[in-house]
């Protein structure tokens, strides 16, 4: 399958049988760091959180599974993913995909799903680099945050900056309003919840004699659990829209929903770390529990509510994590021992007949199913505007 949620790939390497199915996932992206080394120019796109690695992993795994001395005795499949757009970035033009009616789900994980490209996957897995302390160790266990999405849209009027400020409605003095009014709301966030709200501004006005009609603004809430960001989202919201009536303006506040919490799979842990500690040394891997909760999110926490998967970490690179000093810095270690163990760990799970991928499956108990979850990601996704009079 190709250009699956515009330009995600699936190929699918069929052993003695269709089923079961295990997935190794690789994402197609990149971040916006200008100031970093390998930045592209003009769009300052860099490999400055180690998706680029996975892509590797993907291809050595692949290279291994396909020799012809496996097609007897593993039993099942192996499907290799490309995903796109996990960084949740570019929100307005993923909205005007939307619009157009060329996505409905704007991460590639979660537009897969609805599609069906995860519909015969039993079990997924992916490694994702990492620059955290000890160097050189597999990082298995933990969760991540859930969040959602804001696109803001405050709209004022156009007036002479200098000669009539009078006659204009300022959005940007709005926007800043309600920026201040959410960084108030601070002290009320409880650590329990691993609250982060931040956001940019990606449109400030149009010229500086102006005053500035509409400007926008792409926000994000997270935190440990859904719950916990609605209950956050419901107080930002709040803000947008002081700032709108303080200053006269209209508000448009496009909510979209954002990524589950990874749900890790313990069975599934068990057969990588396996094969992480006889490839990379009996103290290669660090397990943490299963309920420390990371700050950042990923659309693989989707995926993990619906069927068992894994997203463990290879601390292999040195800098800060889209930051412009984020570096590789043991290619095998970032690409080549992971590619060695995904591939190991599908070895075990099809081999013997698929025995051990029968019993993950079998102990797996999914949060929902594939229809709740385009039911609710539909129903969250909302538009709410108000007049600030």
């Amino acid at each position: 399958m190709r250009k699956i949620a515009v330009t995600g790939v699936k190929a699918v390497r069929r052993f003695a049988a269709a089923s079961p199915t295990v997935a190794i996932i690789g994402e197609l992206d990149a971040v916006r760091v200008p100031g970093h080394p390998g930045a592209r120019p003009g769009t300052g796109a860099a490999h400055a959180c180690g998706h680029h690695a996975q892509l590797g992993m993907l291809y050595g795994a692949a290279i291994g599974l396909n020799i012809p001395e496996l097609s007897g005795p593993l039993a099942g499949s192996v499907a290799y993913f490309a995903t796109p757009a996990e960084e949740f970035i570019d929100v307005a033009r993923r909205l005007a995909r939307r619009e157009a009616g060329e996505i409905q789900f704007l991460s590639g994980k979660q537009e897969m799903i609805r599609l069906g490209a995860f519909d015969d996957i039993d079990m997924a897995m992916l490694v994702h680099t990492s620059s955290e302390e000890p160097a050189g160790r597999f990082i298995v266990g933990g969760t991540s945050n859930g969040h959602l999405v804001h696109n803001v849209r405050f709209i004022g009027r156009a007036a002479h900056a200098g000669g009539a400020p009078h006659d204009g409605i300022n959005a940007l003095q709005a926007a800043s309003l309600a920026i201040m009014a959410i960084n108030t709301q601070r002290e009320t966030f409880e650590e329990k919840d691993v609250t982060r709200v931040h956001g940019i501004l990606t449109k400030g006005g149009t010229s500086v004699n102006s005053v500035p009609a509409e400007v926008t603004y792409e926000g994000r809430v997270r935190g440990r659990d859904i719950a916990a960001v609605d209950k956050v989202v419901a107080r930002v919201e709040r803000c947008f829209k002081a700032g709108a009536l303080a200053i006269g303006c209209d508000l448009e506040i496009t909510t979209v929903p954002g990524y589950l919490p990874l749900r890790n799979e313990p069975g599934l842990d068990d057969v990588f770390v396996a094969n992480a500690r006889a490839i990379a040394g009996h103290g290669s891997v660090i397990s943490q529990p299963y309920d420390e909760t990371r700050g950042g999110s990923t659309d693989m926490g989707d995926l993990s509510q619906l069927i068992p998967a894994i997203h463990p970490y290879v601390t292999a690179a040195k800098g800060v994590a889209h930051g412009d000093d984020y570096q590789i810095v043991d290619y095998d270690l970032a690409v080549i021992q992971p590619a060695r163990v995904l591939a190991a760990t599908v070895i075990d799970l099809l081999g013997d007949g698929g025995r051990l991928a029968a019993e993950v499956r079998q102990r797996h108990r999914p949060a929902m199913t594939k229809a709740e979850y385009v039911r609710s990601q539909s129903e969250r996704h909302r538009v709410v505007r108000y007049k600030g009079e």
